[in-house]
């Protein structure tokens, strides 16, 4: 079974190594450049006209990679499980979706000429339409042990107190798939940064779901601790969409790194956005997603921080925000900041998992 994770991830790579340069020559050929602001940083105005939706390479390499790595799997043993899932499904429709809103918000901005994209009502809508229903599916299709893909609990690194019952567990999954898509969004504003912090994340989910699948309450008799066991639908199959993801980001990051050769734009950072609260959901570690992505945590901050103190004050607490610009516009390189935001997101990543393992742990 741990043979579809390893394809996957290695499937999403080639896939983005190979097919994201072919990408960029047809972009360009298009003429589909980046809008660059004239008030940012000096040094972005030689990115104006970078081919941008670029996230279009990692969508398609990661949907690609988790179907063929079945594929592959049963292909080589017959007897293998390797059917598609119903939380696999909904995490990659969530993502495409997502990413679905963010190109016609590119497409709009570069091929239409109108620098702001998608009106903000229609938008919102398009993201709320997404997140509806994928918060009211992931609420159906129990399997035989009666675990949905996500549950009506709060969760950290499991499940915790009482239900909140299906209408607010919308809300809830609203605001946690808006929040992870705004904030990936917000950090796309340096060559690699979103694209190297997402890496790392969806590395940390995937061995989330190989620990939560190895041990899973469904199978507590051969536990040596079966009340630490992870009430999780699918975890084997979340692992496998975060392995795609990890090798997809991966090979795009080759050429989404400084000097960039295309940007990923908004089809890619609310694509990944989603992607992250969807592994969140289905994997019971809704609070933990706040920590293993820190850095659009705290990217995200500094901007409500900004836009808060002026217009409470009328005065800016930071030179410029998002919290990546500040830096640049104190002297910071591009890629200084890109390295040292890197290490950020890592040391969150890290605390992150000792977390979940030390949650493990506790309740033996």
């Amino acid at each position: 079974m741990m043979k579809q994770i390893l394809f996957a991830g290695v499937i999403g790579l080639f896939l983005t190594l190979v097919g994201t340069p072919l990408l960029i020559k047809l972009l360009a050929r298009k003429g589909y450049g980046q809008y660059i602001r004239d008030d940012g940083p000096r040094e972005h105005a030689s990115k104006r006209g970078t081919p941008t939706m670029g996230g279009i390479a990692f969508i398609f390499a990661t949907i690609v990679a988790y179907f063929l790595a079945k594929v592959i799997t049963v292909y080589l043993d017959p007897d293998a499980d390797a059917s598609p899932t119903f939380s696999g499904l909904l995490v990659l429709g969530l993502m495409a979706g997502m990413g679905l809103v963010g190109f016609l918000d590119d497409y709009i901005k570069i091929v239409k000429r109108r620098s702001l994209g998608l009106r903000a009502k229609a938008k919102m809508a398009g993201q709320l339409i997404v997140g509806i229903a994928f918060a009211v599916l992931a609420l159906q299709f129990p399997n035989v042990q009666g675990q949905t893909p996500a549950s009506t609990k709060i969760s950290f690194v499991q499940d915790f107190g009482w239900s909140i019952g299906p209408v607010l567990f919308v809300v809830w999954a609203l605001f946690m798939i808006l929040a992870m898509s705004n904030g990936v969004n917000l950090t796309d504003g340096l060559d690699g940064l979103a694209t190297g912090a997402s890496v790392m994340v969806f590395g940390a989910y995937t061995f989330v779901g190989v620990w939560q699948f190895q041990e899973s309450c469904a199978n507590a008799a051969t536990l040596m601790n079966p009340q630490a066991c992870y009430e999780v639908r699918d975890p084997l199959d979340l692992a496998v969409i975060a392995s795609a993801l990890m090798g997809a980001c991966l090979g795009f990051l080759w050429w989404n790194t400084s000097p960039a050769k295309i940007f990923m734009g908004d089809t890619g950072s609310l694509a990944l956005g989603g992607a992250l609260a969807g592994l969140a959901i289905c994997s019971r570690t809704e609070l933990l997603i706040a920590l293993l992505g820190g850095l659009f945590v705290l990217i995200t901050m500094s901007v409500v921080i900004q836009v808060g103190s002026f217009r409470m004050t009328g005065r800016r607490v930071f030179r410029m925000a998002p919290l990546q610009h500040h830096f640049e516009l104190k002297g910071w390189s591009e890629v200084l900041v890109v390295v040292r935001f890197w290490i950020i997101q890592g040391i969150c990543v890290v605390v992150g998992l000792g977390l979940f393992y030390a949650g493990w742990a506790a309740a033996k």
